[in-house]
């Protein structure tokens, strides 16, 4: 019988244990998987070459004869990660070891039963104590996530890896672009793509201080800051009513010597007019930046040759475009986002920014990939300068960590059902709410746009029973979330009263943030109605068809509570 500490994981024993009548003794294969030397017991995974009947269990792994040091068996077996013992080593015998990949494969399945264990707890503890208060927005994970989790902190790399990179390929891939950089979150990817249009390795294409960048005041303010942040010029256009998007009829008028860019979101997850928009930039010679944090699965279609249409995903049509991984999106990281472009010139700048500002872009603990690390002649530094310490640009560190890259591939592989979901929930509520229509303007959507809603939005109209203030309130009360669209109108926020910010809006002349007058929000007058009358709903995919009627109801209830004005 073996000592004490002669066996380890990774090593296969028999175990000789007595039956219950203890006249005859049966022999078991088993791996061993931990040890602990305080308690003298080792733990132990049972095996089995009863396959077909324990090989739909969701915690098992395969082995076969090649996956042993020692040939042991005539036939493939399976480890039941799940049927776990712990034992005296004198009742082992070592005849033989499980070869060292195959060995990680094992423990990291051992890691994620035990993680599995803790959440199929944690969520039958959760459920007891949850409320029933309706979020309108939420994430969607499982154990799948979780595994993924496990893994990548297994690996103990931390900072982009393995995992990072695969997500890279893999929603390049998604997208159908040559170029995803991963980057730590949606506003991160905002800032990212508008610094690179300021990059001296454009040449005369680039942007400059004072150039001009046409937005709208409607927006989230992480799309409008970049363009401040960059002494640039915001030139607002106002939105559609019903889109909530940018009226492309309005772009033109907008448009001076100094405007460079078009930088615009498709909000809420409604497409914007792409073909009217790609045709004035093209008109035009304009940059176009895509905020698609809120739209990832949306899709467009172009009109093409012989009467046919192309149709792509939202955030392949122009230079860049950006995405978030926040919890409330489309698909989540914890923290994280992305830009994308099919400019390979864009996205060298683009990682150059991302990563510090260096010239070199060898990946995360990898040197010398070009073979002239130090063979190479920049700026004023000494001759072969080390090339990893070469800055070309004024960066950030804007990495994710594989972990979060983990679980964005998880997600991924969720995202089709996640995009059907979150049309099913939205046309649940846009029928359901048609009968309202005369309190309410609902949704629409501009173009040949195909869009995957981040929210459901609704404008109150001007009526005399209720504002949008009291149904929010009564929404709230009956444990139903809301939301304001975003910044309402930016113009109005603090940032801008308190601050000197160069600004157009439409075509005016350059006007000064902090001394605008009523009259200047008046040449925004559907961005001044959602900032007074529009909110918005929740469809995230953790949502359902019941959840869905009990809003209608609800909103139903409040426009007919007796002794409302008619």
């Amino acid at each position: 019988m073996a000592k004490e500490f002669d066996l380890n994981p990774g090593d296969i024993v028999s175990l000789l244990s007595r039956q219950q009548d203890k006249t005859r003794s049966e022999v078991t294969l088993c791996l061993v998987i931990g040890r602990n030397t305080s308690s003298d017991r080792l733990t132990l995974a049972r095996l089995t070459t009863e396959v077909d009947r324990y090989s739909s269990g969701k915690f098992t792994e395969p082995l076969s004869s090649d996956d042993f040091e020692e040939d042991i068996l005539k036939e493939d077996c399976l480890v039941l990660i799940d049927r776990i013992m712990t034992v005296r080593p004198e009742l082992c015998e070592k005849v033989s070891r499980l070869r060292k990949d195959k060995l990680d494969r094992v423990l990291r399945a051992f890691s994620h039963y035990a993680g599995y264990s803790y959440l199929a707890y944690k969520r039958t503890s959760e459920k007891k104590r949850s409320g029933n208060y309706i979020p309108v927005s939420g994430k969607v994970l499982d154990e799948k996530e979780l595994f993924s989790m496990i893994d990548a902190s297994l690996d103990m790399w931390l900072t982009a890896g393995r995992f990072h990179d695969r997500f890279e390929t893999e929603f390049a891939e998604f997208l159908g672009v040559k170029n995803v950089l991963a980057v730590n979150s949606g506003s991160s990817a905002n800032l990212l793509a508008l610094s690179a249009l300021m990059s001296h390795d454009l040449g005369d294409n680039r942007l400059k201080e004072g150039d001009e960048v046409i937005t709208v005041a409607s927006a989230f303010p992480t799309t409008v800051a970049p363009i401040v942040q960059n002494g640039l010029v915001p030139v607002f256009v106002d939105v559609e009513s019903r889109s909530y998007n940018i009226d492309p009829l309005q772009i033109k008028s907008a448009i001076s010597k100094r405007t460079k860019a078009i930088f615009i979101a498709h909000t809420l997850g409604n497409t914007f007019n792409v073909e009217r928009v790609l045709d004035v930039c093209d008109k035009y010679d304009l940059f176009l930046i895509e905020d698609n944090c809120d739209a990832l699965g949306s899709e467009y279609s172009l009109k093409a040759g012989n009467n046919t249409l192309d149709k792509r995903y939202t955030g392949t049509f122009g230079d860049i475009a950006t995405f978030s991984f926040y919890p409330a999106h489309h698909i989540t990281m914890g923290e994280g986002g992305a830009v994308a472009t099919n400019d390979s010139r864009l996205s060298k700048i683009m990682l150059s920014i991302r990563d510090w500002g260096r010239d070199c872009w060898c990946p995360t603990g990898k040197d010398n990939t070009c073979g002239q690390r130090f063979s190479q002649a920049h700026g004023r530094l000494p001759a072969g300068y080390d090339h990893k310490y070469v800055y070309s640009h004024l960066g950030y560190n804007l990495k994710i960590t594989d972990w979060q890259a983990a679980i964005g591939l998880a997600q991924l592989q969720k995202l089709p059902q996640f995009i059907e979901k979150r049309k099913e929930n939205f046309k649940l509520l846009y029928d359901g709410l048609k009968q309202f229509e005369e309190y309410f303007i609902l949704p629409q959507t501009a173009g040949n746009g195909s869009p995957v809603w981040f929210g459901f939005p609704v404008t109150v109209k001007t009526n005399h029973k209720f504002d949008r203030i009291e149904l929010v309130k009564f929404l709230e009360k009956n444990n139903i979330g809301t939301r304001q669209i975003f910044a309402g109108n930016i113009l109005r926020q603090p940032v801008f009263l308190n601050n000197k910010i160069k600004m157009r809006i439409g075509g005016s002349k350059i006007l000064l943030s902090d001394k605008l007058t009523e009259n200047d929000y008046k040449m925004l007058p559907n961005t001044d109605t959602i900032a007074q009358s529009a909110f918005w709903l929740g469809i995230w995919p953790g949502l359902n068809q019941e959840t869905m009627e009990y809003i209608v109801q609800k909103i139903g209830e409040f426009i007919n509570q007796p002794g409302r004005a008619t």
